[in-house]
């Protein structure tokens, strides 16, 4: 069989951004529109007598202004979405008018033209200001999109540009498989050679699949991927049954067992792969990830060490899971869901406010670490009353202590996008906020940056109302995913959070610390403040002041509090 489209993972990519773009269609219109109102332009100038519209007669010449802003308009336009293009025709199809009007005031002395001839010097000025204004947000958009769809030690696409290809192809109503591929035993190359070797591992693998995807040795198009540490995804597509499939995924499962040297030493390979099948299986995004995941923890639970399997649905409920669940259904029962207070402190390390953290404990009073728990209550919906738990809870503190301070701290909570949407979420805040007296405007909802995408028509008017009652919006987590700056300055938002990946890789990395750096210059190019969290060595708030972020959160100033620590930290300051 041969391969019938060849894109390659790196073209593949290429092409996905490009249709992102504004289409083509719009730029013709554009000229169709500017030519038009061009030559309504000149003729509307010669012709003498009246039109009427609405009873009210207008001479012909009146219309030449109308005419000749919406010119002027479609030149604007092509500049701000077609940016160096645009620029480019706008300037062309303005100064080709010039010729004309010169000849008409400085030879035949017509000067009806002087009007027009300075209207198009400053079109020519407005267009040249807009587009030097955009050019940096546009390189700084570039830059943000490029980082954040591309893996940096091996320099394959990642997991947010997996999801953006298969929103595509889903889109366009294509078949396609998600393939899941974990390493085995990774951990002890790590463990015993060290993790420079371990890089050096994962980037030779990551080469022999690229170069595999990009010939036409498997008869089927396939998007190699690097996850996150030893685990990656393939995309394929262009196959007629599903043995074509699997048989691709041999074709990578016998070119990774090939002996990889380095240093001398030389190394065998193996993995696991769980793949599921689009529309077969699901035509959701997030669910494709959730079967792929479930059956490639299936497959490693085998214990046969190199194994392919697709999803079913028996295996999406692990007994982990399903145990976790059980556990967060009796501490809402028994209380044993709680909280912490992680202070947030500005640049000069005054107190500004705390964040509320949930927190759960095991009927022993073991604690559940939040990563265990919180995404099998986003899965199972127990996520809504925790939310709800939690806010209540902050909330009564507020009340308890900030507002009888005198001081204006503000309580920063989160809420799950589920929560977010439902039709009584509104009516809950502000039953709350009425039973404690405390005023919205104390308090800062966070959401996670994905919803600016996912859900953004949706969210963007819950997030209106909740901004009218006069509370503050955070987007948490910002630079994980990707964000147009289109959907940023669209959302009312307040804050940005920095995510402590970015953080943690700030000393050791140039890189990470100008990305940082440009987070915080783009929240402040949109009137945002920009708060770090998990801060934890003088070295990195040393950095973050450098770059002129407004606020921190984390273990070098202050960790998570119990309600009664964060209270008598509330105090501490107001007696300073």
């Amino acid at each position: 069989m041969t391969k019938r489209t060849g894109d390659g993972v790196d073209k593949t990519l290429r092409n996905l951004f490009h249709k992102k773009e504004t289409p083509k269609s719009a730029f013709v219109l554009l000229l169709l529109i500017y030519a038009l109102s061009a030559v309504l332009t000149t003729m509307s100038s010669r012709i003498r007598g009246q039109v009427v519209l609405f009873d009210i007669p207008f001479e012909y010449s009146s219309l030449t202004g109308v005419f000749s802003l919406l010119s002027n308009t479609c030149a604007i336009c092509l500049v701000m979405l077609f940016h160096k293009v645009g620029y480019i025709t706008a300037m062309i199809l303005v100064c080709s008018s010039f010729p004309m009007m010169f000849i008409n005031v400085f030879i035949r002395q017509n000067y009806r033209n002087i009007p027009g001839f300075f209207n198009g010097l400053m079109v020519i000025v407005a267009i040249t200001i807009i587009f030097l204004g955009n050019r940096k947000i546009v390189d700084y958009q570039n830059s943000l999109r490029k980082q954040a769809v591309t893996d940096r030690l091996t320099g394959l696409p990642n997991r947010l540009a997996c999801s953006e290809l298969m929103d595509d192809l889903i889109r366009r109503n294509v078949r396609f498989a998600l393939v899941s591929a974990d390493i085995n035993n990774f951990k002890s190359i790590n463990d015993t050679m060290g993790h420079d070797t371990g890089n050096l591992v994962l980037q030779a693998i990551a080469g022999r699949w690229k170069s595999l995807a990009d010939s036409d040795a498997t008869g089927t198009n396939e998007f190699v991927a690097r996850i996150t540490g030893d685990e990656f995804m393939f995309i394929i597509n262009d196959y007629q049954t599903e043995a074509e499939v699997e048989d691709t995924i041999r074709i990578f499962k016998s070119e990774l067992e090939k002996k990889i040297t380095i240093d001398d030493c030389d190394y065998y390979m193996t993995a696991c792969f769980g793949y599921s099948l689009c529309p077969e299986d699901t035509d959701v995004l997030e669910n494709i990830f959730t079967f792929t995941d479930a059956a490639l923890h299936e497959a490693k639970k085998s214990g046969s060490g190199s194994m392919v399997l697709r999803f079913t649905p028996d295996v999406l409920n692990s007994e982990r899971d399903l145990e976790i669940e059980r556990k967060i259904r009796k501490a809402l029962t028994d209380g044993n869901i709680f909280y912490n207070l992680q202070p947030q402190y500005d640049m000069e390390h005054r107190l500004i406010g705390f964040e509320a953290l949930a927190r759960m404990k095991d009927h022993d009073g073991t604690l559940i670490s939040p990563t265990e728990f919180i995404p099998v209550a986003e899965k199972t919906g127990l996520v809504e009353q925790i939310d709800m738990h939690v806010f209540e809870r902050a909330v009564e503190f507020m009340g308890n202590f900030v507002t009888a301070s005198g001081q204006n701290y503000t309580m920063s909570v989160n809420v799950s996008v589920r929560h977010l949407m439902k039709n009584s979420f509104l009516d809950d805040i502000r039953r709350i906020l009425n039973k404690y007296g405390v005023p919205p405007e104390l308090i800062e909802i966070e959401i996670t940056e994905s919803i600016m995408i996912d859900s953004a028509e949706k969210a963007l008017q819950r997030i209106e109302e909740l901004k009218k009652m006069g509370m503050k919006i955070a987007i948490d987590d910002f630079g994980t995913g990707y964000s147009s700056l289109s959907y940023l300055t669209n959302f009312p938002s307040d804050m940005l959070k920095i995510d402590k990946s970015f953080i943690d890789k700030m000393n050791q990395s140039e890189v990470s610390r100008q990305y940082v750096a440009m987070i915080v210059s783009i929240g402040h190019t949109l009137n945002l403040k920009v708060i770090s969290e998990g801060v934890e060595s003088p070295d990195q708030v040393d950095i973050l002041k450098s770059v002129g972020c407004d606020y921190i959160q984390g273990f070098v100033w202050g960790r998570p509090l119990s309600p009664k620590e964060a209270g008598e930290l509330v105090r501490a300051q107001t007696s300073i």
